[in-house]
């Protein structure tokens, strides 16, 4: 019962986990973040790359004021009767309407009222000769009031403050909107401040629509609005009204959804799908020259009426000193006049990219559904099912998106359900590898109270590694032994060994493994733990030597302990070398033995069993000490170990609370004494001696004050047994 107890609480957990995953996801796509848009754009813009909209003649043309305009024609900006002569021309070769990407807000430079104002003439000849030339302006209003012209106005800079003048974006007064369904103005974009054109111009034309783009982010247009507001009055945009000036129509019918915000925009025969801010969204297509008529050509009349009859005509400007360049998702910039010639294109060619509202919630359905069904998956199957059904359903989703792109144009999302649906496979199979990494851990941490933790880790992630086999590796080791117990074993309680015995190696190896060192092998009251296997160590001869000392801290310690009980304990001999083995698992087929052969083991083991002859608690070799720092030791001596033929450097650490306190002056005394003693000078006796009346109690003083008075020179101890 207490296993289904268990498991029922476990599947609970993962099931509101999955349900938490769900509901967080959803607040996701409601709060729709910017990062989220943003990626979102980038692969709408992916598609628009891929596909890209097919030009076709829609009757749109952009009158170019190109560099050959310019250099033929003059600098910019031309005289408003230079653009009075635009208007006339395209309206007798029948242009249905002609709009200026052009902003009129101040009175011509050039007009011969602004220009006399600098010439040094009487009052009277100048007033005789202002009236004999018509004013430039006064001429452009009037080419402008015999057509069909639509002007446009901008928004002002970010960061002006400059009130929004509203008394001259007038509209003609026939111009209506008809709003169907909810009312639409706070969901359309604000102009907070705009720069109206000259009232004289604005009364004589036939449109006035903003030049306006909404800017994503990135500096990407991707939607033209069709309508603005300037406070609570809605105004078209320059696109519109050329769409509806082009069809001399006077309404526009606003159609809102049940939300409130805008569904379409329609003016005369063209109905126009919007976002519900009234955006248009716009499938580019590439440049064409056929799109552009040179300003020049049209004013040097080189242009036939048929090029001209019915065409919707947008004077702008391609030059880029001139242009106002945009970004578009094709890459590159474009002159801003080309943005409103391709919304044009796509309205009089009905070609349109559709988001509807709905789209939103076919997402989230998607991402609902998807995520439930890979958050089962990954807490019920092996992971390759798992990953692959997962990897299928995003593949599914980037299909659906692209089908509906190059096929109805629906802008349909499906980044936003797959990164749904990958987070939610993440998370569940997070959730499930902690799992397993918990029924793991828990038969590491049985197994390893059998053997080292970290040749448990490494096993359990290199199970490959379970083979008869060595490779050479520079590794340290610690071989220990506890003076005395076999006589402890006689004299008391087996049962009282056995736990004090259990008691001393549970302190020592919990040592080991907190500096990462791997017990070989425990052989009685002796262990034998090895450093840099099986995992490598780069400062293994410095773990080594920490491990050492911090273990005969605690064996002195709890020697000391028992120096009150009636089971007094003694003290502990260790020894340490480091060189080059052979590591690896040896034995047969039915028994693996994880180890390390060659003669540094034995080395190390011989070093501890020194200690006995010395009279020293820690034997270090050079070996070790050549990869350590700031270890504080005194030469031992060199020792040539039973059966070997070279002699070893062997040290004792030394530090506070090991063989009692280390006074500099003492340390050097004895160093002094040393060198004497290995140089074989005579000397070295009466050094050692003065050393033996400071310290009695130091063995290793005592040691080679023997030797001395023996007769021996050097500083070489043979040591005839192990």
């Amino acid at each position: 019962m207490r296993w289904r107890g268990g498991l029922s609480w476990r599947i609970a957990g993962r099931s509101a986990a999955l349900v938490a995953m769900l509901v967080l996801a959803s607040l996701v796509v409601l709060a729709d973040p910017p990062w989220l848009l943003t990626l979102r754009h980038l692969v709408f813009d992916q598609y628009q790359r891929w596909q890209p909209r097919v030009w076709r003649d829609t009757a749109v043309r952009i009158v170019d004021v190109d560099e050959d305009s310019l250099a033929r024609i003059g600098q910019w900006p031309w005289p408003r009767t230079r653009m009075a002569e635009l208007v006339t021309l395209a309206q007798a070769g029948g242009a249905a309407a002609i709009g200026f990407d052009v902003g009129f807000s101040e009175p011509d430079r050039t007009a011969p009222a602004a220009m006399a104002r600098s010439w040094r003439l009487p009052e009277a000849q100048r007033h005789a000769l202002l009236d004999a030339v018509p004013d430039h302006d006064a001429v452009f209003a009037q080419a402008l009031g015999q057509g069909r012209a639509v002007l446009g106005f901008s928004q002002r800079p970010a960061g002006h403050h400059a009130g929004s003048a509203t008394g001259a974006l007038a509209l003609p007064e026939t111009v209506r909107y008809v709003q169907l369904g909810p009312l639409a103005t706070p969901y359309v974009p604000a102009l907070n401040a705009v720069v109206p054109t000259l009232p004289l111009l604005v009364q004589a034309a036939a449109g006035h629509g903003a030049m306006a783009f909404m800017t994503d982010g990135d500096g990407v247009i991707r939607r033209l609005p069709m309508v603005v507001r300037v406070g609570e009055r809605l105004l078209p945009t320059l696109a519109a009204e050329m769409l509806r000036v082009g069809q001399d129509q006077t309404n526009y019918t606003l159609r809102s959804g049940p939300g409130g915000g805008l569904n379409e925009v329609r003016t005369g025969a063209i109905a126009v799908p919007v976002t519900s801010s009234g955006e248009l969204w716009i499938h580019y297509a590439p440049p064409v020259p056929a799109r552009n008529i040179p300003a020049w050509k049209l004013l040097q009349g080189q242009v036939p009426a048929a090029a001209l009859q019915g065409r919707l005509l947008l004077v702008g400007s391609s030059t880029l000193g001139l242009a106002d360049l945009r970004f578009s998702p094709l890459g590159g910039a474009l002159p801003g006049v080309e943005v409103h010639a391709q919304a044009l294109e796509q309205a009089l060619g009905d070609d349109f990219l559709f988001r509807p509202h709905w789209t939103s919630a076919v997402e989230a359905a998607a991402l609902l559904l998807g995520g439930l069904l890979a958050g089962v998956l990954a807490l019920n199957t092996g992971p390759l099912r798992s990953a692959g059904a997962t990897a299928l359903l995003v593949a599914a989703y980037a299909a659906a998106g692209w089908w509906a792109f190059s096929g109805p144009r629906l802008l349909l999302d499906p980044l936003t359900p797959a990164l749904g649906v990958l987070a939610i496979y993440a998370a569940m199979s997070l959730l499930r590898h902690q799992a397993s990494e918990q029924r793991r851990r828990w038969v590491s941490q049985a197994f390893s109270r059998y053997v080292s933790p970290n040749l448990v880790s490494h096993i359990v992630r290199h199970p490959e590694q379970l083979a008869l086999s060595g490779e050479r590796r520079q590794c340290s080791f610690i071989f220990t032994d506890l003076a005395g117990f076999t006589g402890l074993m006689e004299r008391i309680d087996p049962a009282a060994a056995v736990g004090l015995l259990n008691a001393y190696l549970d302190g020592m190896i919990a040592i080991v493994f907190r500096h990462q060192g791997t017990l070989d092998r425990i052989i009685g009251d002796a262990l034998a733990i090895m450093f840099s296997a099986p995992v490598p160590q780069a400062d293994h001869r410095q773990r080594a030597l920490d491990c050492a000392l911090e273990m005969q801290r605690f064996a002195q310690a709890f020697a000391t302990r028992q120096l009150g009980l009636d089971e007094p304990l003694g003290h502990t001999r260790i020894g340490v070398h480091s060189g080059e083995v052979i590591v690896g698992n040896f034995g047969g087929r039915t028994m693996f033995d994880y180890r390390a052969l060659g003669d540094a083991v034995n080395t190390a083991s011989r070093l501890e069993g020194a200690n006995k002859y010395l009279g020293t608690r820690v034997c270090v070799s050079e070996a070790t000490l050549a990869g350590c720092t700031g270890a504080q030791v005194r030469r031992v001596a060199r020792l040539l170990l039973q059966g070997k033929t070279q002699p070893l450097r062997v040290f004792q650490p030394l530090h506070d609370g090991l063989d009692g306190p280390v006074h500099a002056a003492a340390l050097q005394a004895y160093a002094d004494a040393y060198a004497a003693m290995e140089a074989g000078r005579p000397e070295a006796l009466p050094a050692f001696e003065a050393l033996a009346l400071a310290d009695p109690a130091d063995p290793l003083v005592q040691l080679h004050l023997r030797r001395l008075r023996a007769g021996e020179t050097g500083d070489l101890v043979v040591l005839a047994g192990k």
